[in-house]
């Protein structure tokens, strides 16, 4: 007699304890989360249909929804209502990821102090510190409240007990790498683990109607830890940045269901917590009576919000055949791009063999292109030893021919700088509207911005043109 064909039910199947991932046969690695040892086998499930079932609510007219229980609820910070939209939306879930060390805990224990009240309770749920611990901090920064609950839990089914008891309207769970469910293999932190701890909080927020705050890790590529489904299942997603020996702190608004993903909250931390900065562009300035040569000012856009801050240059004659070119805050590539152009547009041959330091002040980072005509001016006014007029700044693109082009914002920019006392700005042609009482010079290239530089020691930097 014939042996029988072994069905699909018969055959043996393997899955990955990490992530979930299923195959037919056994492999050492596996492809998908790319860790060793952890695909098992396990009996084939069969294959079933999903029948109509009873609904929970009747669909509606999209016109009939009450849009009431969407209405946003104040965090008691700020800045970090304005990156939200307002505030908390009940049942929505908040993915706020970061860097060790950045303040995240900080930042979310003072919101948990601030939105706790009579109506309104807060669940702060720790699952790297103890309780002692978070009790020390919430001392240190004066985050006490009576309606404020803490518990220390790595246990999914302990956090959900703790949701029943205290019934709170906020829960903030630090952090969800942190907690585990008994019912999936594999250790916290994996992917398979923090999508259940994730999916079973999201589910008991939308029920209940409670707000989440849920903290992230983060990889050493500054990516969220975890699966990306995590981002795709949360409401909102914050980026939390930051460096760790600057006082500014910016939370970024990487996706929101509820709001903008174009606003920044700023925030400074210091010994005694931290808090908001509705005015952040005295951390990028440096005060000062004289003008300093190599310093130069410009206005950059975080998300909508326009900051003014300071590009700072040093050249010192470079005691090595390979001038050194040291950058902080600033992208390595664009002074490269702005050293090269002064050099061969703005016949500045000072720059080539010396050593040169570059940096901003106050720890913010300028990213984007608008900063290149301020950078420039930097240099050449660190090259020539000559300081630039004071109460200047410089807003502009500069290209590889020179040209100074356009950049968005440009009226935005500079009304914040006016509003800061800046009375000259150097902007692109056809700036738009200006404020009333400013000063606006429109520069078409490079060789009309340095000369704002005094003539005779722009002529001691620059290069005699050929047949000049």
């Amino acid at each position: 007699m014939a042996a029988r064909t072994k069905t699909a039910k018969d055959r043996p199947s393997y899955r990955c304890t990490e992530c979930g991932w299923q195959t037919a046969k056994w492999l050492g690695r596996c492809p998908e989360c790319q860790a060793w040892g952890t695909v098992e086998e396990y009996g084939a499930p069969a294959v079933r249909t999903t029948a109509a079932g009873r609904v929970s609510t009747a669909a509606l007219p999209i016109g009939q929804v009450d849009g009431r229980q969407a209405t946003a609820r104040s965090t008691g910070v700020s800045e970090l209502d304005r990156v939200l939209g307002g505030g908390l939306v009940p049942g929505a879930v908040v993915l706020l990821a970061g860097e060790p060390g950045v303040g995240k805990s900080t930042l979310l224990l003072d919101v948990a102090a601030k939105a706790a009240s009579d109506e309104h309770r807060t669940l702060y749920v720790t699952g790297e510190e103890s309780a002692s611990q978070v009790r020390m901090r919430a001392d240190r920064i004066d985050a006490l409240s009576d309606h404020l609950y803490l518990a220390a839990e790595t246990d999914l089914s302990a956090v959900l007990g703790h949701l029943d008891a205290v019934k709170p309207s906020l829960l903030i769970m630090d952090s969800v790498q942190t907690v585990a469910s008994p019912e999936i293999d594999g250790a916290p932190g994996g992917m398979a683990q923090v999508r259940e701890v994730a999916g079973a909080l999201i589910r008991a927020s939308k029920e209940r109607g409670m707000s989440t705050l849920l903290v992230g890790h983060v990889t050493k590529d500054g990516a969220i830890a975890g699966p990306r489904l995590l981002e795709h299942l949360v409401d909102v997603v914050l980026s939390f940045e930051g460096d760790r020996h600057a006082r500014l702190r910016l939370v970024r608004g990487v996706k929101n269901r509820y709001g903008a993903t174009d606003e920044v909250g700023c925030f400074e931390l210091h010994d005694e917590g931290i808090t908001g900065l509705a005015d952040p562009s005295g951390l990028f300035l440096t005060r000062r009576d004289v003008a300093v040569p190599g310093t130069c000012l410009t206005v950059t856009l975080e998300g909508k919000r326009p900051l003014v801050a300071e590009v700072q240059a040093l050249t010192v004659d470079s005691q090595i055949p390979s001038p050194r070119r040291t950058t902080s805050g600033l992208e390595t590539s664009r002074v490269s791009m702005m050293l090269a152009v002064l050099e061969q547009r703005g016949r500045i041959s000072a720059l080539g063999k010396r050593d040169i330091y570059s940096a901003t002040v106050g720890g913010v980072k300028l990213t984007e292109p608008a900063a290149d005509l301020a950078i420039a001016l930097a240099l050449a006014s660190a090259a020539s030893d000559t300081p630039l007029p004071k109460n200047l700044v410089a807003i502009g693109e500069v290209g590889l021919a020179g040209e100074v082009r356009r950049v968005t914002g440009v009226q935005r920019r500079l009304a914040e700088a006016h509003r800061l006392g800046f009375t000259h700005a150097l902007v692109p042609v056809d700036p738009g509207k200006v404020p009333a009482g400013m000063k606006v010079t429109e520069v078409a290239d490079v060789g009309d911005a340095l000369r704002v530089l005094p003539r005779s020691r722009r002529a001691k930097a620059a290069e005699d043109a050929p047949g000049g």
